[in-house]
């Protein structure tokens, strides 16, 4: 009809090649994932009657004796039962060091045993290991869209017909009303139709959020959705649940303090056996720290901000903070004044008998991580922690944490982060970071609820919004980093797209432009902003120097308890 056989060829040609460009890229940026994910392991060398069996992974069971060599993945969860070797763990945590695993360690699928056969006993079936865990979590990130990528789909559907319109208006009105010459005016809507396609937004902005996904799991931190990353990118506020987070979790005994008549060694002895089930960090280092066999109790009970109380040989044992005493009207307690360590204190059928005192180690890279975060413009950077106002405050000054608030149940976490979102209000998010034991309420509670460390935790895994595989607080300034490296990204190529398709529209319509910058303006367009996303999928990450800081240390004492 118009004549331009040769521009006909070269648009189809053209678009072809834009076309390969675009999968080849598309490919790229999926393949870099899954190859950064490749963590599958193929089988597992099952112990069965003395002999070993080579089996598929979702073969085993809970129990199940395996035998890794040296070379060989870790096929899923478990404990060491004998065995001693280095594991390499880049692949979930980025971590180049090696780790140390010994009897009795826990193992993640995935990890790979460096220089010595391990015997493992399985903890979690396959479907339920860490493996699963994090491609099923890099899988389904892409259903959870943001704003941005809701909006662009909504605006192609509207867009799309209106350019089709706009089109046909352009090649019939002129001919038809103003007596144009048809063949002219078809050209130009033709032009004007090329131009106009919104490949470039469609493509480039999901590929963009995808490869912030990508880059972010290359640092081992896994983001749930393109929606999180965007949170991330506008936050504002920063807050750390202090035990396991910002300190090491690692308790040790300070200082034991009797009762008039009572041994040291008593008082350790009635808390380790009442604390012998408890899984929390305080409880593990009393009964570490006891050197004898510990009893079987009874009627276990935990009273969530408190402590516990357990019975024994028919005698009630209560463990846990001054509330706890106060609650059960126990006097003649001796309070501990001017203490940075945590107290608890024992009592015998409501008689007291003692406290004793622990104390937690600051991690050596937290005083970082606060001052990264400052580095990148959060200065808004609260700890929460239920330890009294003396110990939280002292962490927070040795941290220079501006904010802190101590003395909290876990509901009481719960409202302070409600409080600082209405303080932020419609200025940014607000970003909790806990380790994911007790943390489950807080972390769904926060705009992003970042679980740090937290692959072994099944509840934090599914109420977190980020997972952190490094047990390491750095990580969460490198995941805002990437967040606001993706953003940027997006804008850049939102902006490209409109401003390159506005320009070539008006001159499309103009008649100035030819069916060859028209390719360009949807082909080239569409591949250089398809370029610029994959930057993200080369983001390395940065080596932080743990030394640019002085680190805060906690000074760890033996405490005996074999003394009268």
């Amino acid at each position: 009809a118009i004549g331009q056989f040769s521009e006909a060829i070269a648009v189809m040609l053209f678009y072809r090649v834009g076309e390969i460009f675009e999968d080849l890229a598309i490919e790229n940026s999926k393949k870099s994932i899954t190859n950064l994910l490749d963590i599958r392991p193929e089988y597992a060398n099952l112990e069965l009657n003395g002999k070993l069996q080579q089996v598929k992974p979702e073969l085993l069971n809970k129990g199940d004796i395996i035998i890794v060599n040296p070379g060989e993945k870790i096929a899923v969860d478990g404990v060491v039962e004998s065995g001693e070797a280095y594991l390499n763990t880049a692949a979930l945590t980025g971590e180049t060091k090696p780790l140390l695993v010994t009897k009795d360690s826990q193992v993640l699928s995935g990890m790979i045993v460096e220089n010595s056969a391990l015997r493992i006993r399985v903890s979690k079936e396959y479907k339920d290991s860490t493996v699963v865990k994090i491609l099923e979590l890099v899988q389904n990130a892409s259903e959870k869209k943001t704003k941005t990528e809701n909006f662009i789909t909504k605006f192609s559907q509207i867009y799309t017909p209106v350019i089709v319109i706009s089109a046909i208006m352009l090649a019939s009105i002129p001919p038809l009303f103003l007596g144009q010459e048809f063949q002219v005016w078809l050209y130009r809507a033709l032009i004007f139709l090329v131009i106009s396609c919104p490949c470039a937004l469609v493509i480039s902005i999901p590929l963009s959020y995808f490869g912030g996904i990508g880059a972010s799991s290359r640092a081992g931190i896994l983001v749930k959705g393109s929606n999180y990353l965007e949170a991330l990118s506008q936050a504002k506020s920063v807050i750390f649940d202090k035990t396991g987070t910002l300190t090491r979790g690692e308790f040790f005994v300070t200082q034991i303090i009797p009762a008039n008549g009572v041994s040291k060694k008593e008082i350790v002895k009635l808390a380790a056996i009442a604390e012998s089930s408890s899984p929390h960090p305080i409880a593990r280092s009393i009964v570490k720290n006891y050197p004898g066999n510990i009893a079987r109790v009874s009627n276990v009970e935990e009273l969530v901000g408190l402590g516990v109380r357990a019975e024994y040989q028919g005698d009630t044992i209560s463990v846990g903070n001054m509330k706890l005493m106060n609650k059960l009207h126990i006097d003649g307690v001796s309070t501990i004044e001017d203490t940075t360590g945590t107290v608890v204190y024992v009592a015998l059928n409501n008689e007291y008998f003692g406290a004793i005192e622990v104390s937690d180690m600051i991690k050596t890279d937290a005083k970082v991580a606060i001052q990264g975060l400052k580095n990148v413009g959060i200065d808004n950077v609260t700890m929460l922690t239920g330890d009294k106002k003396i110990v939280g405050e002292s962490v927070a000054e040795k941290l220079a944490i501006p904010n802190v608030r101590t003395e909290l149940l876990p509901q009481d976490k719960v409202t302070e982060v409600e409080k600082i979102k209405s303080e932020i209000g419609d200025k940014g998010k607000v970003i909790f970071v806990g380790d994911g034991l007790n943390d489950t309420p807080v972390l769904a509670s926060a705009d992003v609820g970042v679980a740090m460390g937290a692959l072994g935790s099944d509840a934090a895994v599914e109420v977190a919004d980020v997972v952190l595989m490094k047990d390491n607080p750095t990580a969460v300034t490198k995941a805002i980093k990437i967040a606001r490296k993706t953003k940027v990204i997006v804008w850049e190529n939102i902006i490209f797209a409109l401003v390159v398709k506005a320009i070539f529209l008006l001159i499309g319509a103009l008649g100035i432009a030819t069916m060859w910058e028209a390719v360009f303006a949807d082909v080239g367009v569409t591949f250089i902003a398809i370029l610029n996303a994959l930057r993200l999928l080369k983001i390395k990450e940065e080596n932080e120097k743990i030394n640019k800081y002085p680190h805060s240390k906690t000074e760890k004492y033996k405490v005996e308890v074999n003394e009268a």
